[in-house]
C-alpha cells in the first residue's frame, strides 16, 4: 500500500487554497507497498485498446520523508519502489517526488501511482515479499508519515493508455466530506468529475472514484486526471477549479497535489 517515486521532479510549493483544516494527530503506522524484482522487457507501454480492464483499480500511496534525510537514502527508496513494477499483478507503477502541492494539511514529499485489473491483484501486490523487505528496509526508516488512497474506475477505455508518458502531469485530487451526507451528494460530486473532461479539452484522462483503503485518513472521493503536460495543466487550472467550487460547500478538507511522470525505470 505504499510507494514512491523516480529522480526527484523539481519541486515546488504554490499558495494553498485558503480552506480551513482540522488539526489531526498524523503518525507513521505500520504499512506495505506491493511489487516485485525489475524486469523492464516485461511492462512497459500496454495500450488501452489491447490491455486495459474493464475496470482498473487506483493505487496512490503520499509519504512524508523526514526532514534532512540523507538524499542517499531518498533516492535508494525511490529507486527500490520502482524497480519493484515487475510483479506480475502489477499494470503501471511511477514513484518519485511530487511536483507542487496545491493545498493539503499534511506536507507529503513523494507519491507512488499504481494500476491492478483487480482489488485482489492489489492485495497480492500489497503482501508480496520483496515489497514487504523494501517498505521495512528503505521506507519506514526515513518516512514519518504516509496516506493510501484505493479507488476502482471503470472511465478509462478510449483515454489513451494505462501508462502515462514520461512527463505527463497529474493533478490529485481527495476529498474529505462533512459528515452526515448521504450517497445522492457522492453521486453529485462523482458526475461532476466525470464532466470535466469532456467540458474542457487538453485532458488525456480522468480516473475517479470512492476511496475503499482504511489508510486514507478518512477522504472518501478521490480523482486523477492525466494531462499531456505541465503547460496542459496550468492552463486549464482555473476552468477546473471553478468545476470543482460547485462542491466545496460539502467538504471538510481537500488534498490537491500535481506530480510529473517519471522516466522508465528501465533506465536505472
Amino acid at each position: 500500500m505504499t510507494m514512491l517515486c523516480l529522480k526527484a521532479a523539481r519541486s515546488r510549493t504554490a499558495k494553498p487554497f485558503s480552506f480551513p483544516f482540522s488539526s489531526q494527530n498524523h503518525q507513521l503506522r505500520p504499512f506495505f507497498l506491493s511489487f516485485e524484482p525489475y524486469s523492464a522487457s516485461s511492462k512497459s507501454q500496454i495500450e488501452m485498446s489491447s490491455s486495459t480492464p474493464s475496470q482498473t483499480v487506483e493505487h496512490i500511496v503520499l509519504f512524508k520523508v523526514k526532514e534532512n534525510t540523507d538524499p542517499s537514502k531518498v533516492n535508494t527508496m525511490i529507486n527500490s519502489l520502482n524497480r519493484l513494477i515487475s510483479l506480475d499483478s502489477v499494470l503501471h507503477l511511477n514513484a518519485g517526488a511530487l511536483y507542487r502541492t496545491k493545498s493539503s494539511p499534511i506536507p507529503f514529499t513523494h507519491m507512488l501511482h499504481s494500476r491492478y485489473s483487480s482489488k485482489e491483484n492489489l492485495s497480492v501486490y500489497a503482501v508480496h515479499p520483496s515489497h514487504v523487505s523494501v517498505v521495512k528496509e528503505s521506507v519506514q526508516p526515513i518516512c514519518d508519515d504516509v496516506m493510501a488512497v484505493d479507488w476502482v474506475t471503470d472511465d478509462l477505455n478510449g483515454g489513451g493508455s494505462l501508462v502515462p508518458p514520461p512527463g505527463s502531469a497529474i493533478r490529485l485530487s481527495f476529498l474529505k466530506l462533512k459528515e452526515g451526507l448521504g450517497d445522492e451528494v457522492k453521486d453529485e460530486i462523482l458526475g461532476l468529475i466525470k464532466g470535466i473532461k469532456g467540458k474542457y479539452g487538453g485532458i488525456h484522462q480522468i480516473s475517479y472514484g470512492e476511496n475503499f483503503s482504511a489508510r486514507a485518513k478518512g477522504y472518501s472521493i478521490a480523482s486523477l486526471a492525466v494531462f499531456p503536460g505541465l503547460s496542459e495543466l496550468d492552463s486549464k487550472e482555473e476552468l477546473v477549479n471553478l468545476e470543482k467550487a460547485k462542491f466545496r460547500d460539502y467538504l471538510q478538507s481537500f488534498i490537491v497535489l500535481d506530480y510529473v511522470v517519471q522516466p522508465s525505470t528501465s533506465t536505472l
